[in-house]
């Protein structure tokens, strides 16, 4: 008893050392690191529904550490921000700009310009409006504006509700109404917290098995429900554009919004109690009604118990109606799913899943419709004869598209496509859609042929593509493919008589623009002519790099090597950067991705930056974890990542570019759990950097990242892909960056803190830094640019620096 006594107070000290902290404040990373960081973003397009619009949508500049540190409350599963009743981290846009695509005409209105912060931007059925929320510090604004008047709207001022669920408004097909959520207009102060509890908080389970994974921002006692009922509850109200406010129906947790085609009608789900402690909103109680648009119940259409009881699996779902739908091409049809195995993937029916909907005046049953081998994974509507089905499942990674009858359903399902959606080679691409008169989008069809627009993996590399497929006879044709030394990809048919698509056309050294494709003519238009931000890594060169492994699996990566960089300059410190791979078959993890035409691109997390400093990147480098027929990925994982991270040095030092002994290793969230797991079980590296990772398997014991099986079924497998078991192997550097508010599931930001502590107890070298409000992502100013300095002088130090050809 005694000697166990010491084992559990060397454990104590061990783990829960104090630490020495560094007084330091924000840094900035060299030139140009700095400058390449700070360039502004491109902007993003959005095509009116009848294609004959573009909506530019300005990116703004990263926001402040300040912006990023306003109050924010995290409960079930939000993150809210109290001053607005609206998201805390939102990524908004600063501006509008109108380019009309078959004319040169473009114009950015007075009343957009200036400091603004945009979102839920959505154009109107007729393409003739666009209404968006502006976020102010006070609260959230709802507007529209007229591009045929050149009019801006007001239709809500600092009352929108934007905390929970989607979209706050949706348009009707009118195009004239919209009905938007406002803040509980009965609402007074938000509840205050007692200092004194009135007892403890109890949870009880008596022999219903509830596995969950490990969610954050849970509610955790009675404050914080009545803090997300606080701020979570809503009012509807109906607006039309002359400015007419009407409110209605009961306030309440208005989850989802949704108006029916023809506009009279409108689906409302509204979560109720009770709530949950151990799983997020979006599996609280819902209730599914139909109201019409004076707020009057017509219908309720489901009552869905809590779902905490959700098995394990990456195909189980709750039980009872689910992924509700209006019938696009029908005035107002709705449609649902329902399991017809519980839910739970383990339980062997010959079906899955079954469609049932109920059609206007809602006065009748349900009726069925097609059932479904797999798991239903989505539908496209196109007219009473015709309308697509999506079904898959994870453990074979099947997937199949079919067509059927929806007014005959019964025996009118025809499969068109089956295969393996690890297999990108075969991806016959995705049906395309177009927004029919009441603003809903069915299929785009030309006589029997239909639309499909695909990456178009191959070989060498994506050439996305336009096919046609017709219906009657099941053939496939080729309307059009991208063509080296562009890479090009189109994103709406606008015209199909004319065949004249909208595309994204870009290379190597010219980011991507929209142009405007004559497919009969071969014409090609330039619609947007967005600049180069990146100018200090003009003349980087790009290379898809091809090698195998020593199994045979073929592998790629994409390399970077410095402008003016010559062979006969000597090999080169090398960054490799990853992130791994589950696959089922070999074939599939062999496969190219990717193109050497695409535009060289930076975000925050890119570790192209540091080609400007001397480096060669080896970006995106296949990491492919498989596991054939029985064998599942993780049963050899470890052995497969040094495998692969093995033929990737192995290619680098054979093409005389890469320095064996100068090579980093990092990633971010799986890929820092892969960095960590290399330097552990590898010696192949100088350095590693791993960002908001997870190094304990024994925190995310019900399952994690595409692992289904759960640490009492698999213990010898979390032991061996926890790096932090292993934290006595780690001999080389390693650099951990965490988030101190990171709320993905399994990336606790204590799995750093602890993983650190562990090395840092067996003499290990590392560093810790842990980014104050920053999430999973990293968002603000300072902490980009101070991770960017922490990145670079640990490259500098232990890797570039060291002897070439040798430590």
């Amino acid at each position: 008893m005694k000697q166990k006594a010491i084992y559990f107070l060397l454990f104590f000290l061990l783990f829960n050392q104090v630490e020495a902290q560094l007084d330091i404040t924000y840094q900035k990373p060299p030139e140009p690191i700095k400058s390449l960081a700070l360039a502004p973003a491109t902007p993003t397009v959005m095509v009116s529904p009848d294609g004959l619009w573009l909506a530019i949508l300005e990116r703004p500049e990263m926001p402040s550490i300040a912006q990023l540190s306003q109050p924010e409350l995290r409960i079930g599963g939000l993150r809210i921000n109290p001053k607005n009743n609206g998201p805390s981290r939102t990524r908004h846009y600063s501006g509008i700009t109108f380019r009309k695509t078959t004319e040169t005409i473009e114009f950015k209105p007075q009343e957009l310009i200036g400091e603004m912060q945009i979102d839920n931007v959505k154009w109107s059925p007729d393409s003739r409006k666009i209404a968006f929320t502006t976020i102010g510090g006070e609260g959230i604004s709802l507007y529209v504006y007229d591009l045929e008047q050149r009019s801006l709207i007001t239709i809500a001022e600092n009352n929108v509700n934007d905390a929970i669920g989607g979209s706050p408004y949706q348009w009707f097909s009118d195009s004239y109404r919209l009905v938007y959520k406002t803040i509980d207009v009965s609402r007074t102060m938000p509840p205050d917290k007692s200092r004194v509890p009135t007892g403890p908080i109890v949870q009880e389970t008596s022999g219903q098995k509830s596995p969950s994974r490990t969610y954050q921002d849970l509610l955790q006692n009675k404050y914080d429900e009545d803090l997300f009922n606080y701020y979570t509850r809503s009012q509807l109200f109906l607006a039309d554009l002359e400015g007419k406010q009407t409110e209605i129906g009961d306030n309440g947790i208005l989850y989802s919004l949704s108006t029916s085609p023809d506009g009279n009608y409108i689906l409302v789900q509204k979560i109720h109690e009770p709530f949950s402690y151990l799983v997020p909103y979006y599996r609280f109680p819902l209730k599914v009604e139909i109201w019409n648009p004076a707020g009057e119940l017509i219908d309720q259409i489901a009552d869905i118990p809590l779902a905490e009881e959700i098995p394990i699996g990456f195909n189980a779902v709750r039980k009872g109606p689910r992924s509700f739908t209006w019938r696009a091409d029908k005035p107002a049809d709705l449609y649902w799913v329902e399991a017809l195995d519980e839910g739970d993937p383990s339980n062997e029916v010959e079906y899955r899943d079954q469609l049932f909907h109920k059609a206007a005046p809602f006065d009748e049953e349900a009726l069925p419709s097609i059932k479904f081998n797999l798991r239903y994974s989505g539908i496209t509507w196109g007219n009473d004869a015709l309308a697509i089905v999506n079904e898959y499942w994870w453990s074979t990674r099947q997937i199949i598209t079919s067509s059927f009858n929806p007014e005959q359903p019964e025996g009118s399902r025809n499969i068109i496509f089956d295969r393996s959606y690890e297999d990108r080679y075969n991806d016959p691409g995705t049906f395309q859609t177009k927004y029919n008169v009441n603003g809903k989008q069915v299929l785009q069809m030309k006589g029997n042929a239909l639309y499909l627009f695909g990456t178009g993996a191959s070989p060498e590399g994506n050439r996305p593509f336009v096919d046609m497929y017709n219906v009657k006879k099941g053939t496939t044709s080729r309307l059009w493919r991208s063509e080296a030394p562009w890479y090009e990809r189109p994103i709406k048919l606008i015209d199909s008589k004319k065949e004249l698509i909208l595309t994204y056309r870009e290379s190597s050294s010219l980011p991507a623009n929209v142009f405007m494709r004559d497919l009969k003519k071969g014409k090609l238009t330039s619609l947007t002519s967005f600049t180069n931000p990146y100018k200090a890594l003009e003349g980087t060169k790009k290379e898809v790099v091809e090698y195998e492994r020593a199994d045979g699996l073929p592998l790629k990566g994409d390399l970077y090597l410095p402008a003016g960089y010559k062979k006969e300059d000597g090999p080169l410190p090398v960054i490799m950067w990853a992130y791994p791979d589950e696959f089922k078959s070999k074939d599939a993890a062999g496969q190219v991705t990717g193109s050497p035409y695409q535009f060289l691109r930076l975000y925050y997390g890119s570790p192209l930056f540091w080609v400007s400093r001397g480096y060669a990147v080896f970006d995106d480098i296949s990491m492919p974890v498989v596991g054939v027929e029985d064998e599942e990925p993780n049963d050899t994982f470890l052995s497969q990542l040094v495998a692969n991270a093995e033929a990737a040095i192995n290619k680098l030092v054979e093409m005389g570019v890469g320095d064996k002994n100068r090579i980093a290793i990092g990633g971010h969230s799986y890929g820092a759990f892969m960095t960590a797991n290399l330097l552990a079980h590898s010696d192949l590296f100088a350095a590693g950097i791993a960002r908001s990772g997870a190094y304990n398997r024994s925190l995310t014991p019900f399952g994690f990242q595409a692992e289904e099986r759960t640490f009492w079924q698999a213990p010898e497998i979390y032991f061996q892909m926890s790096p932090f078991m292993h934290a006595d192997k780690v001999n080389e550097p390693i650099l951990l960056i965490h988030g101190e508010a990171d709320n993905n599931s399994g990336t606790f930001p204590i799995q750093s803190k602890r993983f650190y502590n562990a090395i840092k107890g067996h003499g290990g070298t590392a560093r810790l830094v842990m980014l104050p409000n920053e999430s999973h992502g990293y968002r603000s100013e300072e902490s980009i640019l101070h991770m960017l300095w922490e990145m670079d002088q640990w490259f500098e130090k232990y890797v570039k620096t060291q002897k070439e050809g040798g430590l």
